[in-house]
């Protein structure tokens, strides 16, 4: 290929010269049309206020709120021509308005810039986000919170290094994921809570001369008040940035579960069976059952943390107050929302259909040596010996059992003695798994009367 032929190929699309391209460039209405709900929910909101101020009249303001219902039903109804050419959403829903209502439509932009009515659309677009995200979560801890409550007193290896480390409860380990995502709808509520501030009003940077009353479309559109200062108003994608933040922790959760579903799920463990609707066959290997759910959720988790990183560098070099490329914090925005519910419903459905092996659990807890520290708790506890000297006792019998091919419950009597003539026949009451797992009855602990315990506590929380 020639370099004229490569460049009459490359410039094609761009034919009509630079009117082609900055319209091209400048152009968000591919993406933002999804704010079209948001858009006209401050739109009405904004000329109700104008009415009720008498900034514009009555009658106005209630054609440009009926008028804007009927934007809305076109959009709905896939009937709505939306045009490059009027760059953004705002000025496709307040062009059609015009052509609906006319002349009226020509006062809604009275004393509001598309600056704060951006903020205003993005940031209802995000707090709605984030009310889904909170609903995701609860339905997937509820998943977690029935599988636990079905497995409370099932024992399996708890894992350090991905060794066998201490057996734990498959209520116990459900209940770790439950706290991870609890502790995400607290940080999803904490964000909602504070960028619940309005920035209608705040106009192009500067507020308006006009009399408004910014408490009143606050009030309108749920916020809790009026952002307090016009520049940062306009200027703020922090609301954004904590969305993204948030979602990146919860993604990050959801990765770790899905890498021990993907676990779990293999032959060589088959602690758990995924349902079909959440699995795959190979294209020529008939035994084999994929979880790619669980891998895709664990692949996508990258688009998110991407997301989070993209906008940050957007924001990162801006001056006050509102600059073109504030325009780049949208895309990235809803590509994360979109993959952050879908890999909460994706893995709500891998929980609540998947069959937790009880044999092969518990089999699997029995093994490697998971009571070692139960017998170097017993021999503190019963022989007063120091931590340190049990450690080494502990140690030298478990190097005897590997010896005799067999795990510690299994060692006889006399061989304990061996290595420390004062064990005695009380020791096995610590050494069986089920032992093990009732006497860890601390707070938090993986005792099945404390597992529980939590279920309740959450059961009541989530009402």
């Amino acid at each position: 290929m020639t370099k004229d032929s490569s460049n009459a190929m490359w410039g094609g699309r761009f034919a009509a010269g630079p009117d082609a391209i900055m319209e091209a460039i400048n152009a968000s209405i591919g993406f933002d049309r999804r704010l079209a709900d948001q858009d006209i929910r401050g739109s009405r909101a904004h000329a109700a206020m104008l009415g009720r101020t008498g900034i514009v009249s009555g009658s106005d303001a209630e054609a440009i709120r009926e008028g804007l219902l009927t934007v809305l039903s076109e959009i709905e109804a896939g009937e709505f021509a939306f045009s490059s050419a009027l760059e953004d959403i705002h000025m496709n829903v307040e062009a059609r308005l015009g052509q609906i209502i006319g002349a009226p439509a020509g006062r809604l932009h009275t004393a509001r810039s598309r600056n704060d009515q951006v903020a205003t659309d993005f940031k209802l677009w995000v707090r709605d986000q984030i009310d889904a995200a909170t609903a995701g979560l609860e339905t997937l801890i509820g998943a977690l919170l029935t599988q636990a409550e079905a497995g409370a007193d099932w024992v399996m290896p708890g894992f350090t290094h991905l060794q066998t480390a201490q057996p734990v409860t498959w209520g116990h380990h459900m209940m770790a994921y439950v706290e991870m995502l609890g502790r995400d709808l607290s940080r999803f509520g904490d964000a909602r809570a504070r960028m619940n501030e309005c920035p209608l009003g705040a106009a192009a940077l500067a507020g308006t001369s006009f009399p408004i009353d910014r408490d009143m479309t606050a009030a309108e559109l749920g916020f809790d008040r009026p952002a307090a200062n016009s520049l940062d108003a306009v200027s703020d994608r922090d609301f954004a940035l904590e969305f993204l933040s948030a979602a990146s922790i919860c993604a990050m959760h959801l990765s770790r579960l899905a890498e021990e579903l993907v676990i779990w799920s293999s032959a060589q463990f088959r602690f758990v069976t995924l349902s079909d609707r959440f699995s795959t066959g190979s294209s020529i290997m008939p035994q084999k059952k994929n979880p790619d759910a669980a891998e895709l959720i664990r692949a996508k988790i990258g688009r998110i943390f991407g997301a989070n990183v993209a906008l940050m560098m957007v924001m990162k070099g801006l001056p006050l107050a509102y600059s073109k490329d504030m325009q780049e914090d949208k895309e990235q925005v809803f590509d994360a929302a979109d993959n952050l519910m879908l890999a909460l419903a994706a893995m709500a459905g891998m929980v609540r259909d998947m069959s937790a092996n009880r044999d092969a659990l518990e089999a699997a807890a029995a093994s490697g040596f998971s009571t070692a520290t139960d017998l170097a708790d017993w021999l503190v506890r019963v022989l007063d010996m120091p931590f340190r000297e049990a450690h080494h006792v502990t140690g030298k019998l478990v190097a005897l059992a590997e010896q005799r091919g067999c795990d510690l419950p299994d060692l006889a009597l006399e061989d304990m003695q061996s290595v420390h003539g004062a064990i005695s026949e009380s020791v096995f009451d610590v050494l069986g798994v089920a032992n093990s797992v009732a006497s860890r009855t601390s707070y938090g602990g993986t005792a099945p009367e404390q597992v529980r315990s939590q279920i309740a506590r959450w059961k009541e929380r989530l009402g």
